[in-house]
């Protein structure tokens, strides 16, 4: 199902704290919830198709 780029960019433009699995802003350097540094962003691949 197709999304508007916005939507889009808002649900997979983020950081996921490799610790406790936070979704964080696209210019976090930590995790908000454990400040945690280990971030990675979160992966765009449609899964399933």
């Amino acid at each position: 199902m197709a999304r508007f780029p916005e939507a889009e960019a808002r649900l997979l433009d983020v950081r996921i704290c490799m610790k406790c699995n936070a979704r964080n802003g696209l210019r976090a350097a930590r995790c908000r919830k454990c400040n945690y540094k280990g971030l990675r962003l979160k992966n765009k691949e449609r899964k399933g198709a």
